[in-house]
C-alpha cells in the first residue's frame, strides 16, 4: 500500500574454472558477468536508487588494470552499468568476442571475481558517492579492496570517535565509509604482517608479492574491524589479489545465501534468486550463518569461518513479510500461512457474514497473503457446511443440499495499482489529488449497500495512503463495512537496520497511542516516559531501556486500531471502517525462524537500537511538546 524503502542487495560471483572454459562449455567467456546481471536484475526489489558492480582480474601483470568499478543512479542502474561494460566490447571482431586469452589480456570487466550491489538509501544521503562499492586504492595489490553490503550500523558515532583517534581520517561521516576504512586498515596491517614474515625468509621483490598473496588470512582482517559494529549487515569485500569474502551479523538480522559447484562459488541476499539464476534446487543453497564469514581465496579454495560470536539471534521478520521476493518456498508458506492466522480476527469483524462478503487484497506484496487468507476462510466455510448438512438429518433434500453446498467465498480484485500515475506524483500542493487517484477499482464488484469488503494488505506503517487514496476510493463501491487487514502485526517503532522507518512521528500507531493518552487525560505518562529516557542520555547504550513501551502499555491492540481509524477515515466517508491487524503470536507462529520483530515489540536485537530509538523518542517529545 504504502511502499516501504526495502534493503539493499548484494551478489556475488568467483568463477572456479579458467575464462577458457566458460568460452568452451556457455560459449562465452562473460558467464560470471552474465550471471551478475541475472542475479542482480531478480533483486532490483531491494534497490531502486542506484546500482553498481566491482570485478577483480587475478592474473593481470604489473603495470595492467586489474580491479574495475561501474556504478550509476536510478532506477535503470542495472542495465546502464552493465550497458556501459558491454560498451566496451562493441567493436571487437567476433574472434575477439570469442577469444578468452584475449579478453583476460586486454578487456576491462574480463575477469574471475565479481561483485554487484543495489542501492536503497536508508540515511537519505543520495547521489553517486554514495553508491556502492566503495574502492580503497594501493599500489600493493593485495591491499585494493572493493567493499559493499546490505546494512545499518547504529554506533557509528562511537566507531568515528574511536577511529580518529588512532589517527585515521575517513573521507566522510558515513557508516559504508567508515567500513571501509576500518576493513582498510585491517587489510594492510596483514599484509605488512606478511611482508615481514617475508622479509624474515629472505624473499624479495615479486617474491614477497607472491608471498603475500598466497598467505592473506582475511578472517583476521573481519575479525579485528568488525568487533565494534552494531547492526544489521552483510558485507561483501573483494581485494586485488583476488580474495572474495562475505559477513553475516552475529544476530542473523540481514540474511544472505551460497551456492558452490566445481565451476562456480555464488552468495545473494536471497535464495529464490540463486536458484533461478543457476538453475539449482533450494536444499543445494545454504544459507550463511549469524555472525559467519565466507571466504574465497585466489586459488578458489572455499572455507567459512566464525568471526563474531553468535548473538541472540533475531533475523528480520520484515524480510519475511515483505522485502523478499515471495517465489522463495519457505517465504510463500509463511506469507500464506500469515494470511491464514487472521481468519479469526476478520470473522468478528464481518460478524461471520461470509455470504455478504467480498475479499479483494491490495496490489502487489499481500497477494501471497490474500491466498492464505481464501484457504483459512474455505476451510472455515466448509465446517460450517458440514455442521449445517448435520443438523439437518440424515436424509436432507437434494435442493437443501445445492443450497448449503453453493455458498462460497466471493472473492474480486477490487483495487488496480496506476504504477504511471505513482512514479509522476511528487510532493507539492496537488500531491493529495494525485494520491487520490492512484488505485483504480472495479466497479460492480460488490452490491452496494448489502455486502462488506474486506481487503488484506501486507503492512500499515504510516497510513498516509489509507487516508489520501484508499479508503475514500474504496467507499465509491458502497460497501457496508470496509474492513482493512494487516497481514502483519502494528508497528510501533522505528528500524534502525536497513528500513527506511526512522522517525516516531511516522507511525500511526504511536499518533494513536499518543492521541488516547491525551484523550483520557494521561498525559502524565507521556511526561514520565520522556523523563526516563532523557535520564538515559550519556548512558552506556548497553545499560538503555525502551521506556516508549509505557505509551503503549495503558491500551490493547483493538483499542490502538480503533483511534487509528478516527485519524486515517477521510471526511465524508459513508461506510463503516474498522483496521484488523495480524497479533504478534501469530506472526511468530507463521515465520518460528525469523523473530527479529522489533518494530513491532520493541525488543531491539542490539543496544545500539535502544539508544537511535531513546533519541527518536526525545527528539519528537521535545518537538511537540514544552515538559
Amino acid at each position: 500500500m504504502e511502499e516501504l524503502k526495502h534493503e539493499c542487495g548484494v551478489a556475488m560471483i568467483r568463477l572456479l574454472k579458467p575464462l577458457e572454459y566458460y568460452e568452451q562449455k556457455y560459449g562465452t567467456w562473460m558467464y560470471g558477468l552474465n550471471k551478475l546481471y541475472l542475479l542482480m536484475e531478480k533483486q532490483h526489489n531491494r534497490g531502486q536508487e542506484g546500482a553498481g558492480m566491482a570485478c577483480v582480474k587475478l592474473e593481470a601483470n604489473p603495470g595492467e588494470e586489474y580491479m574495475f568499478r561501474e556504478r550509476a543512479l536510478g532506477s535503470g542502474a542495472i542495465t546502464e552499468i552493465f550497458g556501459t561494460v558491454q560498451s566496451n566490447f562493441k567493436d571487437l571482431t567476433k574472434e575477439q568476442l570469442h577469444d578468452a586469452d584475449y579478453a583476460k589480456k586486454y578487456l576491462p570487466f574480463a575477469g574471475e571475481a565479481y561483485m554487484g550491489h543495489l542501492r536503497y538509501s536508508t540515511t537519505g544521503k543520495s547521489g553517486i558517492s554514495y553508491v556502492h562499492p566503495f574502492l580503497r586504492r594501493n599500489n600493493w595489490r593485495a591491499k585494493n579492496l572493493a567493499l559493499c553490503g546490505n546494512f545499518n550500523m547504529t554506533n557509528v558515532d562511537e566507531i568515528f570517535a574511536r577511529i580518529t583517534a588512532i589517527g585515521q581520517h575517513p573521507r566522510k561521516y558515513a557508516d559504508t565509509y567508515i567500513m571501509l576504512e576500518q576493513v582498510g586498515h585491517r587489510l594492510d596491517r596483514e599484509v605488512e604482517r606478511l611482508f615481514n614474515l617475508a622479509e624474515a625468509e629472505g624473499l624479495t621483490g615479486m617474491g614477497v608479492t607472491h608471498y603475500i598473496e598466497d598467505h592473506m588470512d582475511l578472517a583476521n582482517v573481519l575479525r579485528t574491524s568488525s568487533k565494534e559494529w552494531d547492526g544489521g549487515y552483510v558485507i561483501c569485500g573483494l581485494t586485488g589479489s583476488g580474495e572474495s569474502f562475505a559477513v553475516r551479523d552475529p544476530w542473523g538480522i540481514r540474511p544472505a545465501f551460497w551456492y558452490q559447484d566445481d565451476e562456480v562459488v555464488v552468495l545473494a541476499s536471497e535464495r529464490p534468486v540463486i536458484q533461478t539464476a543457476f538453475n539449482v534446487p533450494a536444499a543445494c543453497i545454504k544459507e550463511l550463518m549469524p555472525g559467519q564469514a565466507l571466504l574465497i581465496n585466489k586459488t578458489g579454495k572455499l572455507r567459512t569461518t566464525q568471526i563474531n560470536k553468535v548473538r541472540e539471534v533475531k533475523p528480520c521478520s520484515f524480510e519475511r513479510i515483505y522485502f523478499s521476493r515471495g517465489s522463495d518456498v519457505d517465504i510463500y508458506r509463511e506469507r500464506k500461512l500469515l494470511g491464514e492466522k487472521l481468519i479469526p480476527n476478520i470473522l468478528k469483524a464481518i460478524n461471520k457474514d461470509l455470504d455478504h462478503t467480498v475479499f479483494s487484497f491490495i496490489p502487489n506484496t499481500a497477494e501471497v497473503a490474500f491466498y492464505g487468507m481464501l484457504q483459512g476462510l474455505d476451510d472455515y466455510l466448509n465446517e460450517e457446511k458440514v455442521q449445517q448438512i448435520a443438523s439437518l438429518g440424515h436424509s436432507p433434500s437434494l435442493e437443501e443440499l445445492e443450497q448449503i453446498l453453493s455458498r462460497r467465498i466471493r472473492s474480486e480484485k477490487v483495487a488496480i495499482k496506476d504504477i504511471k500515475l505513482r512514479t509522476f506524483i511528487a510532493e507539492g500542493n496537488s500531491r493529495n489529488d494525485l494520491a487520490a487517484h492512484v488505485y483504480d477499482i472495479t466497479y460492480g464488484s460488490l452490491v452496494p449497500g448489502v455486502d462488506n469488503l474486506v481487503i488484506i494488505d501486507d503492512s500499515i506503517v504510516r497510513g498516509t495512503t489509507l487516508k489520501q487514496s484508499i479508503i475514500g476510493i474504496l467507499d465509491r463501491l458502497g460497501p457496508k463495512k470496509i474492513v482493512i487487514v494487516s497481514s502483519s502485526p502494528q508497528v510501533r517503532y522505528p528500524d534502525y537496520y536497513g528500513i527506511d522507518m526512522a522517525k516516531m512521528s511516522e507511525f500511526i500507531a504511536f499518533k494513536a497511542a499518543i492521541e488516547l493518552l491525551k484523550d483520557r487525560d494521561m498525559k502524565d505518562v507521556i511526561a514520565a516516559a520522556y523523563r526516563k529516557s532523557k535520564d538515559q542520555v550519556g548512558l552506556p547504550k548497553e545499560q538503555m531501556v525502551n521506556y516508549v513501551k509505557d505509551i503503549y502499555a495503558p491500551f490493547i491492540d483493538e483499542e490502538i486500531s480503533a483511534k487509528m481509524v478516527e485519524l486515517l477515515t477521510p471526511a465524508g466517508t459513508k461506510a463503516k471502517v474498522e483496521i484488523v491487524y495480524q497479533p504478534l503470536e501469530g506472526l511468530h507462529e507463521a515465520c518460528p525462524n525469523h523473530r527479529g520483530d522489533w518494530y513491532f515489540s520493541g525488543d531491539y536485537p542490539t543496544p545500539g537500537g535502544v539508544k537511535m530509538l531513546n533519541n527518536a523518542f526525545i527528539d519528537y517529545i521535545e518537538q511537540v511538546y514544552q515538559f
